[in-house]
């Protein structure tokens, strides 16, 4: 039987990875193992995964993308190729769940796993059904009906308004 969590992180607004990413600190703080996975944002700076590197054994950051670019930033060839790279990282979740390597697994922008047509999203309920007691936290901009219907808890950023730079607050 399933013990752990889904919590959803979804919406235009932006600072959903930083929501994901402050709740992995807070499991950090209870002693739990975390786990995340980054989906559709390229190999990242340097200097961002030496600040998760710090938290590292307890906190792993894991991206299995190859280019330095955003996904939707890439020609249909490129596309084609980082979507093997981006199936190995969801066949990794899979292992993770099924072994309980984790107590929380953040699964970053998984949600735009499924605009872009590279995951199911009856693939996804069945990788989330096999968590067992670890918690799970999938970001992204748009949430589908049966994950919203799976999920424990949702949490929906909207942007209200813009600063003067045009970002939103």
């Amino acid at each position: 039987m399933n013990t752990g969590k889904i919590e959803i992180i979804y919406g235009e607004g932006s600072a959903r990875t930083a929501m994901a990413l402050g709740k992995g600190l807070e499991a950090l703080i209870q002693h739990k193992k975390v786990i995340v996975i980054q989906f559709l944002k390229g190999n990242q700076k340097e200097e961002s995964q030496e600040v998760m590197r710090r938290l590292e054994p307890d906190m792993n950051l894991f991206c299995f993308e190859k280019a330095r670019c955003r996904f939707d930033e890439l020609t249909e060839q490129e596309k084609q190729e980082e979507c093997i790279n981006i199936r190995n990282g969801v066949n990794y979740a899979r292992k993770v769940l099924a072994t309980g390597e984790c107590d929380l697994l953040i699964l970053d922008e998984v949600l735009g796993l499924l605009e872009q047509e590279i995951l199911l999203e009856q693939e996804l309920l069945q990788i989330l059904e096999s968590r067992d007691q670890a918690d799970v936290i999938l970001t992204g901009r748009i949430l589908q009906d049966g994950l919203a219907a799976a999920a424990d808890r949702v949490e929906r950023i909207t942007r209200i308004g813009c600063g003067r730079d045009g970002e939103g607050i």
